[in-house]
């Protein structure tokens, strides 16, 4: 079968180097940045990479096995030469949708992008305009859509075994761009990625985070997410980080510690006067694996096939868009905001240097 020719844009921590960070790390299954899923990858090639640090670039090239000579500071060069047929962009979220935009347009036909999807709504849409009129793919790296483990949560809901989905609980989504966008995209996927009709926000000290339009920081939020199909989103900033639950007509299923242990709960006629009361039952058996491996996969596949993939450029925006409409619901005092956004303008625009890599594990 065909092997597919992969680069990397941006050869810092998500891009090569995140691994040496979570070696034993509870619920987290390697390979995990998209260098070492390149590798792992039986149908991908990690021919080239390209940063603005040699240094990193070095060492980068050395952990997995690209040359010198596919090592590039541009990355329009590295577009142009080297023939990739799927391309990691694994930088900030500031400058990633002229990257896409410059890939697609290059002749990339799959793009594996960093969360979160964009800056601004504005690149959002460019992004999707660019990815869709050149007959290219993306997928973004929120990591629980690939999941085995939130698969089998969201087999559970969509089999009717607990009723109707009502709610989703997401007890801590943190900073909005970082963590947010794993969080918030979970609860889309789990909902079948209906669509979101209004948000209701609050952004904690949102004072010192803006600067007109410009978004200086990645600040925290929480507030309820409106889906077409009637069911809530309740993102919250609670000590309970990294656990979700959906709340349907008939029960119960929490993932707790991210997914490490469960709980599901069901209705039974157990109360009093035989009212229904909801008694543990059962909990799921998930399997690990690794969630960075499967996007890739999922790539692959779509490449082989046709078939689009299980993300999509659509349902990177829809998550970006719950992000802005967080923010622009707080802007707005706390109102409703309606979705799609009408404003579009907001970025985030930080002033930071980049992180250092971890070059090797302890």
């Amino acid at each position: 079968m065909k092997s597919y020719r992969a680069g990397v844009i941006g050869c810092s921590r998500m891009g090569g180097f995140i691994d040496n960070e979570v070696i034993g790390a509870a619920g987290i299954h390697l390979p995990y940045s998209h260098a070492a899923g390149f590798t792992a990858c039986g149908r991908t090639e990690l021919v080239a990479c390209a940063d603005l640090r040699t240094d990193v670039m070095a060492e980068f090239g050395r952990l997995h096995g690209v040359p010198a000579e596919g090592q590039y500071t541009d990355y329009r060069e590295m577009l142009a030469k080297e023939g990739l047929d799927i391309v990691s962009v694994a930088t900030q979220p500031e400058p990633r949708a002229a990257i896409v935009i410059e890939c697609v347009g290059q002749g990339v036909k799959a793009v594996y992008a960093e969360k979160a999807m964009a800056a601004s709504m504005a690149e959002a849409d460019a992004m999707v305009e660019a990815v869709e009129g050149n007959g290219a793919i993306l997928n973004l790296g929120t990591n629980r859509r690939w999941d085995e483990r939130y698969d089998r949560m969201k087999e559970i809901i969509d089999s009717g075994e607990l009723g109707e989905l009502e709610h989703l609980i997401v007890y801590n989504v943190g900073t909005l761009f970082n963590s947010g966008s794993h969080h918030l995209d979970l609860a889309l996927r789990l909902n079948g990625d209906q669509p979101a009709t209004w948000v209701q926000g609050h952004v904690p000290d949102s004072d010192q985070f803006f600067d007109g339009d410009i978004l200086t920081e990645d600040p925290q939020a929480e507030g309820i997410i409106q889906f077409a199909n009637g069911v809530k989103a309740h993102v919250l900033l609670t000590a309970r980080s990294s656990e979700y639950e959906a709340i349907c007509s008939k029960g119960t299923i929490t993932a707790i510690h991210d997914g490490l242990s469960w709980q599901v709960r069901k209705a039974s006629p157990t109360g009093l006067r035989g009212r229904d009361q909801l008694q543990a039952v059962e909990a799921p058996e998930t399997s690990p694996s690794s969630s960075t491996l499967r996007l890739i996969e999922d790539l692959v596949h779509s490449l082989d096939t046709g078939e689009p993939p299980r993300g999509g450029v659509r349902a990177a925006r829809a998550g970006n868009e719950l992000i802005f409409g967080l923010i622009e619901s707080h802007r707005a005092g706390g109102a409703r905001v309606p979705l799609p956004l009408e404003k579009r303008t907001t970025r985030l625009a930080r002033d930071r240097a980049p992180r250092q890599p971890k070059y090797r594990p302890d």
